[in-house]
C-alpha cells in the first residue's frame, strides 16, 4: 500500500468546505438527547461541561493537524502502515473502520427509534432502515464520489439551518430562574458533563480520513475550528433552552429533550411542529451516514483492496439485516455507552499516543538519509 495518495482533480475538493463537513458529522443525531445527558451530570454548570469539551476538541484537532502535515498526501491508513508496520497497521486501520461501523448503525438507529417514538410507533424498522439505507446508496451512484458528498452535506447544511428559526418559540417560554445558582457542580460532575458533550461532538475524526482531498490544505485551519465552534455553539444553545423550558426535575427524564419541546408547540396553520423538525433532521443524517460509509468503503479499499462498489454493497447489506435484527431502544443504550467509552480512546487518547511515534519515524528517516548522502559522498 502506498503511504501518500494521489491526488485526483475529481475527488479533491477546497477546504472551504471542511466547514460543512465537520458540522454535518458532529451534529448528528445525537444532539437530540445530548442535553439530558449533560444535565445530569453538570446541572446548571452545562455551559462550563460544553466549553471544556470545545477545548479538549481544539486540541485533538491541532495533534491531528500536526500528524497528518508530517507526511505529505496520506490518510490515517497509510501512516499507521508507515509507523507500525504493514500487520499492526492493517489492524489499527481494521479498528477505524470497525468504529465507523458502529456510529453509523448507532446514527441509523436512533433515527428508527426517533421515527417510532414521534411519528409512526407501528412503521417496521426494516421500512424506515432500509429507505435510509437507499438514500445513502443514491449519494454514491455514478463516479462523483467524496465530492458528491461534500456538495450534499454542503446543501443539506443550508437546508437543515431552518430549524434554528424554530426555537424562537421555545425561547420566550423560557423560565430564567432555571439557571441558578450556577457554580454549584464538583469539578468532577463538570468533567463527567465534558465525557457526555465530547461524545455528542465526535465525527471531526473524519478529518483523517479525507485529508488527501483538501485541495488547498494551507488554508484548512480555519473552517475546521469554525466548524467545531459553530457545532459547540448549537449544542450550547439546545442545552441552555432545554434548562430554561423544562423544569429541572422533568430534564433528566426527557430522553429526547430537544425534539420533545418542538413537540409542545403548535401554530394555527401547522399542529404538529415536530413533524417538520424531524423531517429536517434527515437532512443532517444522511450526510453523517454517508462519510461514514465513504469512510469504510476507502478503508477497506486502502487495506485490503477491496473495490469500492463491493464494499459498498456489503456494507449496505450487512447494515440493512442488523437494523431488521436489533431492538433499536435497547441497543442505542447499549451500543452509545460502549462506543463512547471506546471513541475517548481512538479519538481523544491515541492521537497523542500516535504523535510522538510519527517524530520518532521522521526523526530515524532523516539519520538514513543523511547517512546514504554521506556514504554516496
Amino acid at each position: 500500500m502506498d503511504i501518500n495518495i494521489k491526488k485526483s482533480p475529481t475527488s479533491s475538493f477546497r477546504s472551504f468546505y471542511l466547514f460543512f463537513i465537520v458540522v454535518t458529522m458532529q451534529v448528528g443525531v445525537g444532539i437530540m438527547g445530548a442535553p439530558r445527558w449533560i444535565f445530569i451530570h453538570a446541572r446548571q454548570d452545562s455551559w462550563i461541561s460544553i466549553l471544556i469539551a470545545w477545548l479538549a476538541i481544539a486540541i485533538v484537532v491541532a495533534i491531528m493537524l500536526l500528524i497528518l502535515k508530517q507526511y505529505e498526501n496520506a490518510d490515517i491508513f497509510g501512516i499507521q502502515v508507515d509507523i507500525f508496520g504493514k500487520w499492526i497497521g492493517t489492524l489499527l486501520g481494521l479498528i477505524f473502520i470497525v468504529y465507523f461501523f458502529i456510529s453509523n448503525l448507532v446514527v441509523l438507529a436512533t433515527y428508527i427509534e426517533v421515527i417510532h417514538v414521534f411519528l409512526y410507533p407501528d412503521l417496521p424498522s426494516y421500512a424506515i432502515g432500509g429507505a435510509m439505507i437507499l438514500l445513502v446508496l443514491y449519494a454514491f451512484v455514478g463516479k462523483g464520489g467524496l465530492r458528491i458528498i461534500v456538495g450534499i452535506s454542503f446543501l443539506f447544511f443550508v437546508i437543515s439551518q431552518l430549524l434554528l428559526l424554530l426555537v424562537y418559540e421555545p425561547i420566550k417560554l423560557i423560565n430564567w430562574h432555571h439557571y441558578f445558582p450556577m457554580f454549584q457542580s464538583t469539578p468532577m460532575d463538570i468533567l463527567k458533563g465534558a465525557k457526555a458533550t465530547t461524545f455528542t461532538l465526535l465525527g471531526f475524526e473524519i478529518l483523517f480520513f479525507i485529508y488527501p482531498f483538501i485541495g488547498n490544505k494551507e488554508k484548512m485551519k480555519l473552517p475546521i475550528y469554525l466548524g467545531i465552534s459553530y457545532t459547540t455553539v448549537i449544542l450550547l444553545l439546545a442545552t441552555m433552552i432545554s434548562i430554561g423550558y423544562y423544569s429541572l426535575e422533568d430534564l433528566p427524564h426527557m430522553e429526547w429533550s430537544v425534539l420533545s419541546y418542538y413537540k409542545s408547540i403548535a401554530y394555527s396553520f401547522m399542529e404538529r411542529l415536530d413533524y417538520i423538525v424531524i423531517v429536517l433532521w434527515l437532512l443532517t443524517v444522511i450526510p453523517t451516514s454517508n462519510f461514514l460509509t465513504w469512510g469504510m468503503m476507502h478503508g477497506l479499499k486502502r487495506l485490503f483492496q477491496i473495490p469500492k462498489y463491493i464494499s459498498l454493497y456489503s456494507i449496505a447489506i450487512i447494515t440493512f439485516f442488523l437494523v431488521i435484527i436489533i431492538k433499536t431502544d435497547t441497543f442505542i443504550l447499549t451500543a452509545t455507552d460502549k462506543l463512547a467509552n471506546y471513541a475517548i480512546w481512538l479519538v481523544f487518547v491515541y492521537p497523542f499516543v500516535l504523535l510522538p511515534c510519527v517524530y520518532i519515524k521522521k526523526y530515524f528517516r532523516k539519520q538514513k538519509y543523511k547517512k546514504q548522502r554521506a556514504a554516496k559522498s
